[in-house]
């Protein structure tokens, strides 16, 4: 900040007091709305133009016959026509030269998005600048909109609470002829130059550069990392389809879903999520709305020109608004862009291809609920278990006769709003059917199989909002804690119809600063038991981490009328025909808390029909919780209606069997597969 005052000051005592001298290089494409600009403010009286540079010169009597056309700026500055503002609107691998070029020659440097391309690039624009003492604004120009500054009043005012996190969500299409435009266009590089054309660092880098000016972040200092997962439905180098996480000095996530393969084109939006409310810019509409338990408001603000910007600095020192160090951050990004692998390439069969010829587009199956659930859940398509994003390793996988039936996930990627924790996802039959969920949309804390409280001595190791007593209500609140594993065996025996698998661990219960609150004993064993059907089990035992009591609790024991989630979860996928029985009842009403020895889940998934048999041991209590029409869950209720204390001599312990078969399975199918089993607890 120190030079850019400094060269500010210097154009107060040097800068001429005549009408600036302004130079164009690039007359076409964005180029033609910068003489559109021009011509209002020369109009205005606020400059003048007296140069363009294009090796394709504009059309006859487009200029006023006093504007110089030249072919190159090479030639513009040679002719020497007393410039003071260049404006580089030219293609990305040209703008970092022009600009230093355009700068060595004394000139000030409005530069189009993106300013540079590579990190390299950027350190020696901005060397040249300060060794100038010239100006240089980049055109983000929704960085111009007065409604940045009225959300940053918003969040400090507490209007949304504590912020949660930032996201930017585009969905644009792009058709064959834009790719077909120019040489460079869709290029990670051209003829070994740099280029990085892409959807987040050119088609909707606005959406990214103002989400990292609403989470504080401008230079590259304020940026602590960057992860990118890119992908590509067309034919080309660079990324269309991507997602990208940014985590700020200060701790923020900012999470950046973007697509040109949507089925139609939407305004792009930055959202700030809080513990209250959202606050959602349309930024090229320059309309900021306002969500609260209170309702809504919506507001449209005006906009700063940055042309008009710079004008002012050089004039007055007014700061500039868009300064070339303040897209340090967004340089981070696309630098992070640059050095990853290339996009990788989404499958055909997830492709639809609208239109013909030049205007033929593809459209991502699924791709709006997909973005939204990168949002909501801050994750990656990998994380998410995207079927054409790169597969993430799982910790282990549990297999049978050499068939994957469940991959254990260690939960590391998890935000920490979510309750970080171990889970089994995705779990298969045997024929190959997935039958969990994991980070769905209406619940992005729902984590395939597993174990989860909402009330441990008052953390939240569920994840999301926490009901209290107090509140009568789900509320935020910074209570969520992490499950981690802290030793593991696993063995192998033979079993019946297949191998059997046992996996043993210890796991630390840690409160939100890290502190262990409980300790457990987890064990999982899996085994075959029909050509169509293999048994999980899981036993687990809770001990407090101290010497004192733990207080283990629900929604249900703090007054949530039949809310007692929390212990053994199994969230499904969706289903169609699901249906859910014991054997005293069926659908949600007569088996939602119920105690019955068995339940039963059928329904017809993606990869085909399937049953899951939840078996209780049979001395147990816990009522079952059971999610048909909101969503699709089977749990065993720890903590009903009222909290279960862990002792330090008296740890609590459950454990349930649930058998996992392919086809629809009836009431008898079910009594004599227990029959034949014997006791599975």
């Amino acid at each position: 900040m120190t030079t850019q005052h400094s060269a500010e000051s210097t154009h107060q005592q040097t800068a001429s007091t005549a009408i600036p001298r302004v130079a164009l290089v690039g007359v076409h494409g964005f180029g033609e709305r910068h003489l559109a600009n021009l011509a209002r403010l020369e109009q205005a009286g606020v400059l003048e133009l007296v140069a363009v540079a294009d090796p394709n010169p504009p059309q006859p009597g487009s200029l006023s016959g006093s504007v110089a056309v030249f072919p190159d700026l090479d030639g513009l500055l040679a002719a020497q026509p007393g410039v003071d503002v260049v404006i580089i609107a030219t293609p990305i691998q040209t703008h970092a030269p022009l600009a230093i070029a355009a700068l060595s020659a004394g000139m000030d440097v409005f530069v189009e998005k993106p300013p540079v391309a590579s990190l390299a690039q950027f350190e020696q624009v901005l060397d040249t600048a300060r060794e100038k003492g010239r100006l240089v604004q980049v055109g983000f120009q929704s960085l111009g909109s007065h409604a940045l500054p009225a959300i940053g009043d918003a969040v400090a005012a507490g209007e949304i609470g504590t912020v949660l996190g930032i996201s930017a969500s585009g969905q644009w299409l792009r058709t064959n002829a834009y790719f077909q435009r120019s040489r460079w266009a869709g290029k990670r590089s051209l003829d070994g130059v740099d280029v990085v054309d892409g959807v987040a660092t050119n088609a909707l880098a606005h959406a990214v550069a103002t989400g990292l000016h609403l989470a504080g972040a401008r230079t590259l200092d304020d940026v602590a990392s960057v992860e990118t997962d890119l992908y590509r439905a067309n034919q080309t180098e660079s990324d269309d389809t991507s997602v990208l996480r940014v985590r700020t000095a200060l701790g923020t996530t900012l999470l950046c879903a973007l697509t040109l393969c949507a089925p139609e084109q939407l305004d792009p939006t930055v959202t700030v999520h809080g513990t209250l409310g959202d606050i959602t810019l349309s930024y090229t509409r320059d309309e900021v709305l306002i969500t609260t338990p209170d309702g809504e408001r919506r507001e449209t603000y005006v906009r700063t020109d940055l042309l008009e910007n710079l004008l002012d600095a050089r004039a007055t020192g007014a700061p500039l608004l868009c300064a070339l160090q303040d897209t340090g951050a967004f340089t981070a990004v696309l630098e992070a862009i640059r050095t990853s692998p290339a996009p990788a390439p989404i499958d055909a069969e997830y492709i639809s291809w609208e239109g013909e010829g030049g205007d033929a587009h593809p459209v991502v199956r699924g791709i709006s609920d997909l973005l939204a659930r990168a949002v909501k859940a801050q994750a990656t398509f990998a994380e998410l278990g995207v079927p054409w994003a790169r597969a993430l390793p799982p910790t282990r996988t549990l297999t049978l006769d050499g068939r994957p039936v469940a991959d254990y996930q260690d939960g590391s990627h998890i935000r920490a709003v979510s309750s970080p924790r171990p889970y089994l996802h995705p779990v298969r039959t045997l024929a190959g059917t997935v039958v969990t969920d994991h980070q769905p949309l209406d619940h992005v804390w729902h984590l395939g199989v597993g174990v989860a409280l909402q009330d441990v001595d008052g953390v939240n190791f569920w994840g999301g909002r926490t009901y209290t007593r107090e509140a009568g209500q789900y509320v935020w609140r910074p209570d969520h804690g992490s499950i981690v594993s802290t030793g593991t065996t696993a063995a192998r025996t033979e079993a019946g119809e297949g191998h059997a698998g046992r996996l043993q661990e210890t796991l630390s219960w840690n409160g939100p600063h890290g502190a262990p609150i409980l300790g457990e004993e987890r064990t999982w064993a899996w085994s075959g038991v029909a050509p169509s059907v293999w048994r999980l089990s899981l036993d687990f035992a809770l001990s407090p981490a101290g010497g004192t009591p733990v207080s283990l609790g629900s929604p249900g024991s703090n007054g949530r009328f039949e809310g007692g989630y929390g212990g053994f979860f199994w969230r499904l996928p969706q289903c169609g025909d699901a249906a859910v029985w014991t054997p005293a009842g069926s659908g949600e009403s007569q088996t939602h808390g119920s105690v019955t020895r068995w339940l039963a889940w059928s329904g017809k998934f993606d990869g085909g029909p399937a049953t899951l048999v939840f078996v209780a041991p049979e001395d147990c209590t816990d009522p079952w919780f059971v999610r048909v029409d909101g969503y699709p869950g089977v749990g065993q209720s720890l903590a009903w209606d009222a909290p279960v204390m862990a002792r330090p001599d008296s740890p609590v312990r459950r454990r349930i069997t649930v058998f996992v078969a392919d086809g629809i399975l009836s009431t008898t199918d079910i009594e004599e597969l227990i029959k034949q089993q014997g006791d599975p607890s």
